[in-house]
């Protein structure tokens, strides 16, 4: 007798069905493509759990207990510590730095938020998300980690609130899947020129808005882009034995454009 499928699978054969009725187009096979992969990667995020464990091994962050899901995207490139590993020189600086505040907007289940938590001991971490959901496994990620003392979670942030970066040094880290548009306006919120500020730029949904940003803190602010990179020499040894697109897939953030980052410090 055959054996039964899993539930994951029943479910992802059904999904993949959807997808692929009706006329074939080269979408409907890039959205097929995309759907596999995460399948895929939803596998190799439980099987590198088993094998290592769910304390991120490398990078910024190395040590720090992830016993919660990804909010969004995968799992396995923070466990690994090479998830968005172009930035990791930028947090080695702010983590150096005796800022008093770090304000991290798009906190999803806080890697930024916990991670500089428990590296910066000084610092009040402001952890931000609109997603009721990704709350709750931030304050889960900071009780694991011993840091909820120094991590407030909370909701949405406007203009306003930004007047706090007067009063303290301060760093903010953005990732809110475009909205920095309309939010990182230094004419609407003053407080920013104050802040140095870390911005993940949705390009992608937003065309011009590399260029936009870039004109609007050019005269407060020294401005560095940072695009992506990986880090394969981080995959553990035992991903020898995986195929080429297994251990790119052990790597892969789930992003579907290019997202670069501005790393902006005052002058």
């Amino acid at each position: 007798m055959a054996d039964t499928p899993s539930p994951l699978t029943q479910a992802t054969a059904e999904g993949l069905r959807r997808l692929l009725d009706g006329d074939p187009s080269v979408a409907q096979l890039d959205a097929a493509l995309r759907y596999l992969a995460k399948w895929r990667s939803a596998l190799l995020d439980n099987t590198l759990a088993q094998q290592t464990g769910t304390t991120v091994q490398d990078g910024p962050f190395k040590g720090m207990a992830y016993p919660v899901r990804a909010a969004e995207g995968a799992r396995a490139a923070r466990l690994l510590g090479a998830y968005e590993a172009s930035l990791a020189p930028v947090i080695e600086t702010i983590a150096s730095r005796p800022y008093a505040t770090v304000i991290d907007i798009g906190c999803a289940e806080g890697y930024y938020a916990v991670g500089l938590a428990r590296r910066m001991p000084q610092a009040l971490v402001l952890a931000r998300d609109t997603s009721p959901a990704a709350q709750s496994l931030c304050r889960a990620l900071a009780e694991a980690n011993g840091v909820a003392d120094r991590v407030e979670v909370g909701g949405e942030v406007g203009h306003a609130d930004f007047v706090l970066c007067d009063a303290a040094p301060t760093v903010l880290i953005c990732d809110i899947e475009g909205a920095e548009a309309d939010l990182l306006d230094p004419a609407a919120a003053p407080g920013l020129t104050q802040a140095d500020i870390l911005v993940e730029v949705h390009e992608g949904m937003r065309p011009g808005l590399l260029a936009t940003l870039t004109a609007r803190f050019t005269p407060t602010h020294l401005i560095a882009r940072i695009d992506r990179s990986l880090r394969p020499d981080l995959l553990p040894p035992w991903a020898e034995r995986l195929s080429d697109l297994d251990r790119l897939l052990l790597l892969w953030e789930w992003r579907a454009a290019p997202t670069p980052w501005l790393w902006m410090e005052r002058r």
